[in-house]
């Protein structure tokens, strides 16, 4: 099952279990699938409008090869959405850079999984020694947020965003390659292993506004798992154990507008029939935070994602909230 090229096709994903695809297209904060949020799709025909949901019919079959990574798009659909969404990807070493810059800080100490060199890396293999008052289970349950995160880059490394190169697992750099390369260190049995990976998962979170993207990142992600469990195992993860993974992911590898922590396009501004004892009444409907600015104020669908030792589900608007009453 281990997959070496950059490109997951939805095709594989589909043919070796079509429930994983339909997990990974799950957007919990509507219980719908996420959206296309992108009009590149469009000229498809009908399913492929910016704010249709994605379906696995519409990306298998026929139309398996409809998404693609960045560096497999044409010159022309890169320009477009660096132009109208703002898309930048960001090459592998500059990731490197700055999870470094985070790992530094908690580690008190420079170049713990590996030396900067230029625009590469060379890896320590040496186990990675903690500093006095921490543990390497401080470090799994320590939380990470990728923001804005395209094909998450800085989460999982299995290929270079910008150059298409595929990187060799002991030599991968994401935050999350990081916690299971600690976990493979300092676990052996497989019920020990699969406890701290799950950790390591419960405690990554990433959005993104387009579902093409989002979709590859959660892609990407699962198969990262897939990798490292076979590189410890020597065998591949059975179904049931790669559903609750994926499932994982679907809640933290989410989909929203960053402006308004939202849903893409779930405000509602216009007219709208309302049912009444008469019938139905048109009424105008708009929303004050889009009019205002007021991020509290959108009556779009405030996305949600999941407290993982409480089970319970939180507005991410909440912890932001949360966090400027701290300051």
């Amino acid at each position: 099952m281990k997959i070496q090229g950059i490109d997951i096709k939805e095709n594989y994903i589909k043919e070796y279990e079509p429930k994983l695809l339909e997990i990974l297209l799950e957007d919990h904060s509507t219980d719908k699938n996420i959206i296309w949020a992108t009009d590149d799709y469009e000229h498809h025909g009908e399913g492929y409008e910016k704010t249709s949901r994605i379906f696995p019919k519409l990306i298998t079959g026929d139309n398996g090869e409809i998404i693609k990574p960045r560096i497999k798009k044409t010159d022309n659909q890169k320009t477009t959405r660096s132009r109208d969404s703002g898309e930048v990807f960001t090459p592998s070493w500059i990731c490197n850079k700055q999870n470094n810059l985070i790992d530094e800080k908690w580690f008190n100490r420079e170049n713990v999984f590996n030396q900067e060199n230029g625009e590469t890396w060379e890896t320590n293999n040496e186990k990675i020694k903690f500093p006095k008052g921490k543990i390497w289970q401080d470090y799994i349950l320590d939380t990470r947020l990728e923001i804005t995160c395209g094909e998450a880059p800085y989460i999982v490394s299995r290929y270079d965003a910008v150059t298409g190169e595929f990187i060799n697992i002991n030599n991968r750099i994401g935050l999350l390659d990081r916690k299971l390369r600690i976990v493979s260190e300092n676990t052996d049995e497989q019920n020990d292993w699969l406890y701290w990976a799950k950790k390591s998962f419960e405690n990554i979170y990433a959005f993104e506004f387009q579902g093409d993207n989002l979709l590859l990142a959660r892609e990407n992600i699962l198969f990262t798992f897939v990798d490292y469990f076979v590189e410890k195992f020597d065998e591949n993860p059975e179904y049931n154990l790669l559903y609750e993974i994926a499932e994982i992911i679907s809640w933290n590898i989410f989909q929203m507008d960053a402006l308004k922590y939202v849903v893409p396009f779930s405000c509602q501004n216009g007219k709208k029939k309302i049912p009444t004892l008469l019938g139905f009444e048109e009424v105008e409907i708009e929303c004050i935070g889009c009019k205002k600015d007021q991020i509290s104020k959108h009556n779009g669908t405030y996305c949600k994602i999941k407290d993982w030792d409480t089970g319970k589900t939180i507005k991410f608007i909440d912890l932001i909230k949360e966090g400027e009453n701290n300051d």
